[in-house]
């Protein structure tokens, strides 16, 4: 972020930081969102401060582009029914406020507890170093775990086991953006972006959420090794249990 917001001044830009899932994280000691001119945070339900439905919050320092957002969520229109830019429906419905400010007083307690659940898998997915890469925080940075996301060789089939054996993942994201069918217009084809590919074909996301169970975080940890024992010569003709 300290290039980017280099960059952005050097050019008189505006940063919009996405931060939709982070909130509570952290980057040398600034908190997620606060770092950019604008701060975008997502509530959707699967976030790690969901609401009961859509929803989301935008923060600024910036006093222009306050009055300027504000405009923009209520159909653009400054005052009522007079509008001189077009703008949408933006507004956070009360139901929605009402359970977040309940959530929100749990939210450094569940934040806490991802990132216990973080430390128990990357202690115990050492093992599988060369099967399995985990994520990597660098020092300056304070991770909430959102998603805990693995890198895995056969990462289908391992999907595919955990599923056998009642355990959900998921994949963020199986289709790289340059290959998405609605910017096929910029003519992007398989082998532009090797890393982005890469990325999708081995990436998943184990299950992090607060009430994780130390006794399902062992249960996930046992078949993956399970599954590698059979997959992985390391791991050949140890006795793993099922």
């Amino acid at each position: 972020m300290d290039q980017i917001m280099e960059i952005a001044r050097k050019y008189g830009l505006f940063v919009v930081e996405d931060a939709a899932q982070a909130i509570g994280a952290g980057y040398k000691d600034r908190k997620a969102g606060s770092i950019g001119d604008l701060g975008c945070f997502s509530f959707f339900p699967s976030k790690n401060l969901g609401g009961f439905g859509d929803g989301g919050m935008v923060i600024t320092n910036d006093q222009s582009l306050y009055e300027k957002i504000k405009v923009l969520r209520v159909h653009g229109g400054s005052p009522r029914y007079h509008h001189k830019t077009i703008g949408g429906n933006f507004r956070l419905d009360e139901i929605q406020a009402a359970i977040l400010q309940v959530k929100l007083k749990h939210l450094k307690e569940w934040t806490q507890k991802r990132r216990n659940h973080a430390a128990f898998y990357l202690e115990n997915i050492k093992d599988f170093v060369g099967s399995v890469n985990p994520p990597v925080t660098k020092d300056e940075n304070s991770h909430i775990f959102n998603q805990f996301v693995i890198r895995a060789k056969n990462r289908d089939k391992l999907r595919k086991y955990l599923a056998d054996n009642g355990i959900s993942t998921e994949i963020y994201y199986p289709i790289p953006f340059h290959l998405q069918e609605c910017f096929s217009y910029l003519g992007h084809k398989e082998g532009d972006f090797p890393e982005a590919e890469r990325a999708a074909k081995e990436t998943l996301a184990l299950p992090v959420y607060p009430e994780l169970t130390i006794g399902q975080k062992m249960y996930i940890i046992e078949k993956i090794r399970n599954f590698f024992s059979w997959t992985d010569e390391r791991f050949r003709g140890q006795n793993c249990r099922d």
